[in-house]
């Protein structure tokens, strides 16, 4: 282990997860450029990055919320006057680093409709307070967030920051050419007319009412279809509400962050009818890609979205199948929401991410 004092150390082994995944990758180029940074997480996906000849890449290949984490995590981060957890799943041991920063970006984990166990339950809320008490600052992503933590945990008067996700508007929009958008079209195959969901099938991301939604709508609007991100194939099968629907949905399987632009341009509006979101950064990709937006007035949505959004009650098939209609009969409406969406986004633009949080950092640096 190198006796150099970094200033700082990023527990980078969620780097490939979506969500959090995003919000490192986000982190880091910026920090690269401005401190003596080190890594933890899988060398070979750490190296394939542009940055990491910038870096200090620590190989930490234990997975997390295991037993192996807590063992090892405290040896292997190196001298530093700070360390960083993206998520609750913190060292709980005594680590080389003179301060601790933590990123909780929701408690998921402690809503009851998500149906976890008692077990698992009990473990996000032991390991969220002891993230809170350990660490010298903590931040979340969203004002609703920060609700959400103080609801569920005791933080003991702890303040809690906002960092607020950034994107870069303007790079995913560069791709967006009639050449791009047709090679895209061709290469998954997609539909002429396609609404868009992309997400998971875990609960709060309420993909079912999603397709019970299409289902209705399908029925009087049968030339329209649905696009789904984010599932593989085997998935879409095992789920019944799909029973019916298979002609006019479509699953292309996994695809690359570069051609994701493609298939939101290419979309007639983005459904997104989450009961749980800490932040929602895949409806502003959406308005970076001139991609309507229709939208669960859930969670963190509305405070992300604002007005560049048209919104629904996700527990209401009928509110979600009337937003589609009306982005299929009103062109106004359409365009509306598109010129919103290319405002909304300046809100959260990756430079201004990367000066609130340095901002943060440099207060625990330099106290």
């Amino acid at each position: 282990m190198s006796y150099t004092k970094f200033d700082i150390t990023i527990d980078a082994r969620m780097i490939n997860h979506s969500g959090i995944g995003t919000y490192i990758k986000n982190m880091i180029p910026n920090l690269a450029d401005k401190y003596n940074l080190a890594l933890l997480g899988n060398s070979n996906i750490l190296k394939s990055f542009p940055w990491s000849n910038q870096v200090k890449i620590y190989s930490a290949d234990y997975p997390i919320y295991s037993m192996s984490e807590q063992i090892n995590l405290p040896r292997h981060i190196p001298n530093s006057r700070l360390f960083i957890s993206p998520h609750y799943n913190i060292p709980l041991g005594n680590i080389q680093a003179d301060k601790r920063l933590v990123i909780i970006h929701d408690v998921n984990h402690l809503l009851d409709f998500n149906k976890i166990s008692f077990i698992k339950k009990f473990y996000a809320k032991f390991m969220i307070s002891a993230a809170v008490k350990k660490s010298d600052k903590v931040l979340t992503v969203s004002n609703f967030s920060k609700v959400e933590i103080n609801k569920y945990i005791s933080t003991n008067s702890k303040e809690i920051k906002i960092v607020y996700c950034g994107i870069n508007g303007e790079q995913i929009a560069s791709y967006l050419n009639i050449e791009f958008l047709g090679r895209i079209k061709n290469k998954y195959r997609l539909p002429q007319k396609y609404f868009l969901y992309v997400g998971s099938i875990k609960r709060h991301k309420n993909l079912i009412s999603a397709l019970k939604a299409f289902r209705l709508f399908n029925k009087k609007y049968s030339d329209f279809n649905l696009v789904i991100i984010g599932l593989e194939y085997s998935e879409f099968l095992s789920e019944p509400e799909f029973e019916g629907l298979r002609e006019h949905v479509f699953v292309p399987g996994f695809i690359s962050d570069e051609d994701l632009p493609g298939i939101y341009a290419n979309a007639l509006s983005l459904v997104f009818p989450s009961y749980y979101e800490c932040f929602g950064l895949l409806p502003l990709e959406a308005m970076s890609c001139r991609c309507p937006v229709i939208s669960s007035n859930a969670s963190s949505l509305p405070e992300v979205c604002d007005d560049a959004a048209l919104y629904f009650n996700p527990n209401n098939v009928d509110d979600i199948v009337t937003a589609m209609q009306k982005i299929v009969e009103d062109k106004n409406i359409v365009k509306d929401l598109i010129h919103k969406g290319n405002e909304n986004i300046k809100r959260f633009n990756r430079s201004l991410f990367d000066k609130n949080l340095k901002k943060e950092i440099d207060e625990l640096i330099f106290s």
